[in-house]
C-alpha cells in the first residue's frame, strides 16, 4: 500500500491539528515501516521547506511543492484541481489532514474532521475555514472512501450532521507524549501556575476564565498566577488587554506559542490546567496534562467530558462563579488535586498512539475496498492486513 499523508499543519507550528497529524504519521510509519507499507508526507509552503531529518525521524518519504499552501488550497478546495498525478505522484490512499478531499484521479481519498465547529459558528473562524469548509463538507464528506475523526464525539456529529453511515467513520484518538521526567507522580509543584494551552480563539473561551481568576483575586483569595500559552488570533485582542488592567495586572502573563520542545518544562511548572473551552472535537490539552500528574479542570462540553472521564473536575465552561469555586478547591485541597492527578494518570494510559495508527491502518484499507467498490473500474491493488 503507498499512502500519502498531509503533513502542512505541522510544517511550522504544531498546535493542535499539527501535532496530532505529526503523532499520527509517526506512530503509523513507524508500525509499518517493515511491512511493505509506503508512507509519504506531503508538504508545501513558498517559504517554509520541511525541516532537516524530518525523513529519518518520521521514517517517510517526504513529498514537497513550493506552492503556497493558501493558493493550492484555493485551486484543490474551488476547482478540484491539479490532481495529485498532476503533480508527479502516485499513491493508493491519500489522506487529508482537514475535512476537504485532497484532488487524486486513482487513490482512496480519505479526510480528517477534527470538529464542527465551523459549521456551529462560522464567524468565529478564519480564513479558508470560513470561505470552504461549511459550504464543501459535506459534500466532500459524502464523497470521501473513509472519514478519520479524533473521538466518539466527533465521529456521532459527523454521522448525525452529514449522514456518514458509521462504517466509513473511524476514530483514531490521540495518544499520550513520552515526557523524560513528568508522568510518574502527581505533578503539584510548590508555587505553581495555572495553565491555558491552546490557541487563544473565540471557541476557547478564554474570557471565562480571565473571569473567574480575577473573581478569586478580587475575593483575596491569593490564586497561583495565570500562565496563558498559545498563539493569539484576532479573538484575543480583547483578552490580551485585559492583562495589563487591574485585577489581572501581574498576576497573568501571556507566552505566546510554546515550542513542542519546550512544553515538558511548561508542564513540569503547572499546578492546575484549565481548559473552558465551547467546544473542542478532543482537547489534547487534557490528555498532555493528565499524563504529565497535573490535575484538570475541563467544560462539560465537547470530547472533553469523554477525554476527562471522572479524572478532573468538569464545569459548565459559562458558569463563572463555579470555574472560580474549581479553581480555588484543586489550588487549596491538596488532598482532593492530588487524587485528580493520580486517577488522571491511570487515564491517560487508556490512549495509545499506536492504537490510532492500527485504527488507521483499517481506515485505509476500508478506504480502498470503498473506491473499488464505487468505481469497479479504478485501478486496484490487493492489500492485506500487516
Amino acid at each position: 500500500m503507498r499512502v500519502l499523508i498531509d503533513y502542512r499543519p505541522a510544517l511550522r507550528e504544531r498546535s493542535g491539528v499539527g501535532e496530532y497529524m505529526h503523532n499520527l504519521v509517526l506512530a503509523y510509519a513507524h508500525q509499518h515501516v517493515a511491512d511493505g507499507t509506503e508512507v509519504a508526507v506531503f508538504t508545501s509552503s513558498w517559504k517554509d521547506r520541511p525541516a532537516a531529518g524530518l525523513s529519518t525521524d518520521l521514517a517517510a518519504r517526504v513529498v514537497d511543492r513550493r506552492v503556497p499552501v493558501r493558493v493550492l488550497n484555493f485551486l484543490w478546495h474551488r476547482l478540484e484541481w491539479p490532481p495529485l498525478e498532476t503533480l508527479g505522484i502516485a499513491v493508493d490512499v491519500v489522506h487529508a489532514a482537514h475535512p476537504l478531499l485532497i484532488p487524486s484521479r486513482d487513490a482512496a481519498q480519505v479526510v480528517t474532521i477534527h470538529d464542527l465547529f465551523f459549521l456551529h459558528d462560522p464567524l468565529a473562524t478564519r480564513a479558508e475555514i470560513r470561505r470552504d469548509y461549511p459550504e464543501l463538507a459535506r459534500a466532500h464528506a459524502a464523497r470521501a472512501d473513509a472519514i478519520v475523526v479524533n473521538s466518539r464525539y466527533t465521529a456521532s456529529l459527523v454521522q448525525r450532521t452529514f449522514g456518514v453511515p458509521p462504517a466509513r467513520v473511524h476514530v483514531c484518538s490521540p495518544g499520550p507524549p513520552s515526557w523524560r521526567r513528568l508522568g510518574r507522580a502527581p505533578n503539584l509543584p510548590h508555587g505553581g501556575y495555572v495553565l491555558f494551552l491552546g490557541t487563544l480563539e473565540a471557541r476557547k473561551n478564554v474570557g471565562a476564565l480571565l473571569d473567574a481568576y480575577g473573581s478569586l483575586i478580587e475575593q483575596k483569595k491569593q490564586p497561583a498566577p495565570l500562565v496563558i500559552a498559545g498563539k493569539a488570533t484576532a479573538d484575543a485582542a480583547g483578552w490580551l488587554e485585559r492583562l495589563s488592567r487591574p485585577p489581572l495586572a501581574g498576576h497573568v502573563r501571556h507566552l505566546g506559542y510554546v515550542p513542542v520542545a519546550q512544553r515538558e518544562d511548561l508542564y513540569a511548572g503547572a499546578r492546575l490546567l484549565v481548559t473552558p473551552s465551547r467546544d473542542e472535537g478532543f482537547g489534547i490539552p487534557v490528555l498532555e496534562a493528565m499524563s504529565a500528574g497535573i490535575p484538570v479542570i475541563a467544560a462539560d462540553r465537547g470530547a472533553l467530558p469523554e477525554v476527562l472521564g471522572d479524572a478532573g473536575v468538569l464545569v459548565d465552561p459559562d458558569d463563572v462563579p463555579v470555574l472560580a469555586a474549581a479553581m480555588h478547591r484543586m489550588l487549596t485541597d491538596e488532598a482532593f488535586a492530588a487524587d485528580c492527578a493520580k486517577r488522571g494518570l491511570a487515564r491517560a494510559q487508556e490512549f495509545s498512539w499506536d492504537r490510532a495508527a492500527k485504527v488507521l491502518h483499517g481506515a485505509y484499507e476500508a478506504a480502498i475496498a470503498n473506491k473499488h467498490s464505487r468505481h469497479p473500474t479504478a485501478p486496484h491493488r490487493d492489500v492485506h492486513p500487516a
